[in-house]
């Protein structure tokens, strides 16, 4: 199988359900920065292999794992897919990953130390590349709150990215923690 299609040369491009939308849709918009996540993601990965930080690592496979389920579920418009296509795209309808995610940051606050001021993205490359990776997750929430509200995508998708930005705020920290790297702390410039 070839890795081109030519198919979208005219820009489109189609859905699971196999409904061809112009390449700027939202629909496409919100695919598109997912997918962009889980390219920072495994970047930030990278970084946490040269440092050893092997539970993160396990924790973000997971996480590049579930956002490949929430492209799918996008790609699958919930107002006009069949039957079989939704069944086999829905996202986390018990709130399971979200719990995860929840249970993994509380872990996180445990070891840390506690926040008493603003930090700004720093603390070594891989903390630094979870930074990036947090920031292009809330732009995915937004992208993807427009789908959720048009009824287009599962509320769980929307409810899962808020939550993994909060998990990925926590692994930045974690990561500079790990290795004794200090975070950067705000103060107001004179």
């Amino acid at each position: 199988m070839k890795i081109y299609t030519k198919t979208g040369d005219k820009g489109t491009s189609s859905l699971y359900n196999g409904e061809r939308l112009v390449k700027d849709d939202d629909v496409f918009e919100a695919l598109g920065t997912s997918d962009e996540l889980s390219s920072n993601i495994g970047l930030a990965m990278s970084y946490l292999e040269d440092q050893k930080s092997k539970v993160l690592v396990e924790q973000l496979l997971q996480i590049q794992c579930l956002l490949q389920d929430i492209g799918s579920n996008i790609a699958t418009p919930r107002d006009r897919s069949n039957e079989r296509k939704l069944q086999r795209t829905t996202f986390d309808e018990e709130g399971e990953h979200v719990a995860q995610l929840e249970k993994w940051i509380d872990e996180m606050d445990a070891e840390l130390p506690r926040l008493t001021k603003f930090i700004l993205p720093s603390g070594g490359k891989a903390s630094a590349s979870l930074h990036v990776s947090r920031s292009v997750c809330r732009r995915a929430e937004r992208t993807v709150q427009i789908l959720v509200r048009d009824q287009l995508c599962d509320n769980s998708v929307g409810i899962y990215l808020n939550r993994l930005s909060d998990y990925l705020f926590n692994a930045a920290r974690t990561a500079a923690y790990q290795i004794g790297e200090p975070e950067r702390i705000y103060t107001k410039p004179v």
